[in-house]
């Protein structure tokens, strides 16, 4: 049992008599050194000083630096929203284990920008995170945890709903979570998320979440699919370009691009969009790979649906993945004209008829429809 667990602590709402601090003073009894420190503060909690004298600062200080770590404890949970604790002890207990420093980062209004900045660049994440779950975090301090791109501090920051995050900070959050996945679900209830970020977000969510964006927002599938077909024609560091149409694939070509995709599937690049991209290069071998690795389906399956007689296997295919209904008829037209007009009209267009499929549904149709062509799965 520590020191402090035997100590009864002053209430704060009972300050000591002066002669039991001056008694208390003169003893070098590690108990009492204690008792010490919890009767100056219940004093100075019940008569708030305009300000500490500079003696009486460094008491505070001395006898801190010699408590155990029950006891300062004790300290951060009674001095988190105190405006006249010494500053100098609060910055010391926002450098403590988190535990203990977890109460003043939260609340202490002794913490000003350059400490929070301070701890944002000097202390452990933990630290970092509780720094970015700050209420009424400012807008200074949100633009460097930001700027550090730390996935951990960046969805803190996401949920924290009270922090000043500035357009320009929404914007950034908005892409960073392309490659930070749990900064979407914080993100889609942000109160500064507008209709075109969420529109943009929209590309690379699962299925629920665009559901939850879909509630809140009026998601304009034109707005989306030129969004897509905007995005898929961004450059991707180290991506060839690709063959013309109608030149056929060889084995050489084949394996570079299933190579490509599965460093880009063991990065965690490969994305829905990418099938975009692939087609409007005109890279149909590239689009197979990409769709089998990210459908789970095989490529000789994929390669069936592009020979189907009706483009409904190789819609299912897409939905799947999470392509929209709404940018499926600008990459179909781009197969048709590199696979021989291939996969054929089916007499109407699948992807605007009914509600959207879900995906889990369209593997199911897909395989259905690979077994029986002449069936349709919508």
């Amino acid at each position: 049992m520590t020191a402090v667990a035997r100590i009864a602590p002053v209430p704060s709402a009972i300050a000591p008599s002066a002669a039991d601090l001056m008694a208390l003073a003169h003893s070098r009894a590690v108990d009492d050194r204690q008792r010490l420190l919890l009767g100056v503060l219940s004093l100075c909690e019940t008569n708030p000083p305009e300000g500490l004298s500079p003696v009486l600062e460094e008491i505070f200080l001395t006898l801190a630096r010699q408590a155990e770590r029950d006891m300062r404890q004790v300290l951060s949970t009674r001095l988190a929203e105190a405006d006249w604790a010494p500053a100098a002890l609060v910055h010391m207990l926002a450098l403590d284990e988190i535990e203990i420093a977890r109460p003043v980062i939260a609340g202490s209004p002794l913490l000003k920008d350059e400490e929070l900045i301070r701890l944002l660049v000097e202390a452990s994440l933990d630290h970092q995170v509780e720094v970015a779950r700050r209420p009424r975090l400012s807008g200074r301090v949100s633009d460097v945890i930001i700027e550090r791109g730390e996935p951990a501090t960046l969805t803190a920051l996401a949920g924290n709903s009270t922090a000043d995050v500035s357009a320009e900070g929404m914007r950034r959050l908005v892409d960073h979570s392309r490659r930070v996945a749990a900064l979407r679900l914080p993100l889609t209830r942000h109160p500064r998320m507008n209709e075109a970020l969420a529109t943009q977000m929209y590309m690379w969510v699962g299925s629920a979440l665009r559901q939850a964006i879909g509630e809140r927002f009026e998601v304009d599938e034109t707005r989306l699919a030129a969004a897509v077909e905007e995005a898929a024609t961004a450059v991707i560091p180290g991506h060839p370009r690709g063959a013309v149409a109608g030149e056929p694939i060889n084995a050489e070509r084949d394996e570079m691009e299933r190579r490509l995709v599965d460093k880009l599937h063991a990065s965690g690049q490969l994305r829905a969009g990418f099938l975009v991209r692939a087609t409007r290069e005109k890279r149909l071998s590239l689009f197979r790979h990409a769709l089998a690795t990210l459908s789970g389906f095989t490529v000789s399956e994929v390669d069936a649906a592009l020979r189907h007689d009706s483009p409904e296997a190789l819609y299912c295919a897409c939905v799947s993945v999470g392509i929209d209904r709404a940018v499926f008829p600008a990459l179909i037209h781009e197969i048709r004209q590199l696979n021989g007009g291939l996969p054929g009209h089916s007499g109407g267009e699948v992807w605007n008829r009914g509600p959207a499929m879900p995906a889990q549904a369209a593997q199911r149709a897909f395989r259905t429809l690979l077994r029986a062509p002449g069936k349709s799965a919508v």
